[in-house]
């Protein structure tokens, strides 16, 4: 996670909610006010967002000592604490908020990767996010991902090249969007193409594609269809896919599984903070 962006990112998100100043903090509390907050799991998953706690507080104010008993990706458990915070009073409320946000949405997305690997439970296929990110939060939720043990796909429209059905339409064929592509790529760049049928398929092995998505195919269809496609290009599956039906693409052969519901629905972990005035 680039820490300078993060530090970016966590400025604005304390501007969206202190704005000019804390009214309630700073009226009752002066700067000789010290406590303690403490950051406690009220469920069991997967913990993300250690460097969100750090980082906060340094951002409002550099006197906050931070606590951390619990590292990114490990297992915690209801009741378990997973960070203390000592400093002035005013700040630590400042702050709580909004790092309390991105923890529980950063912890829970990080939860349920590491479920949807276990239902899965694959030693060839990877679980992937996509782009189905709430905006502004991609770096976090995509770093959440790999708390879990998953992997990243594209980070945007600007880092590997995704034909779709709309380029394919656009373009008359799939043969013809790649070779334009290619013209003009570098070639640091993998290309993936969208497939839906089985011509699709061999259309897009034809044309060189590095990647193959089987997009919204059964997991009998890709069975079939993954036999077309070389060994040294890569096969993705996407779309329809849940938690429920998961682990019935287990052995489809498949190299990565996308998944958008470990971003774009996920439920936060619920975690909460409890205060101690020194």
């Amino acid at each position: 996670m680039n820490k300078l962006k993060l530090r970016l990112q966590l400025e604005q998100f304390f501007l969206e909610d202190i704005g000019d100043r804390d009214l309630t903090s700073e009226l009752i509390f002066g700067e000789g006010n010290t406590g303690k907050v403490v950051f406690i799991a009220k469920e069991n998953g997967i913990f993300c967002g250690e460097e969100i706690i750090r980082s906060g507080y340094a951002v409002l104010d550099s006197r906050v000592d931070i606590d951390l008993r619990v590292g990114d990706g490990e297992r915690i458990e209801n009741g378990q604490i997973l960070a203390e915070a000592h400093g002035p009073v005013a700040i630590l409320l400042k702050g709580e908020r909004v790092i309390l946000n991105l923890l529980q949405r950063m912890s829970g997305i990080a939860t349920k990767t590491n479920e949807a690997i276990r239902v899965l439970n694959s030693s060839h296929t990877k679980i992937c996010d996509t782009r189905k990110t709430t905006p502004g939060l991609r770096m976090l939720e995509k770093y959440a991902v790999r708390c879990g043990g998953g992997f990243n796909h594209r980070y945007g429209l600007y880092d590997a090249v995704m034909i779709k059905d709309n380029h394919i339409s656009f373009a008359g064929s799939i043969g013809r969007a790649v070779e334009a592509v290619r013209s003009r790529i570098g070639h640091m760049v993998k290309i993936e193409v969208e497939t839906e049928t089985k011509e699709q398929v061999i259309e897009a092995v034809e044309a060189g594609s590095d990647v193959i998505m089987f997009d919204n195919r059964k997991p009998e269809e890709i069975k079939e269809w993954i036999s077309l496609v070389p060994e040294r290009t890569l096969t993705e599956a996407s779309g329809g896919i849940t938690l429920e039906n998961l682990a019935s693409f287990s052995n489809t052969g498949v190299d990565f599984i996308s998944i958008g519901f470990l971003t774009h629905s996920v439920k936060a972990l619920d975690i909460s903070v409890k205060v101690t005035v020194e």
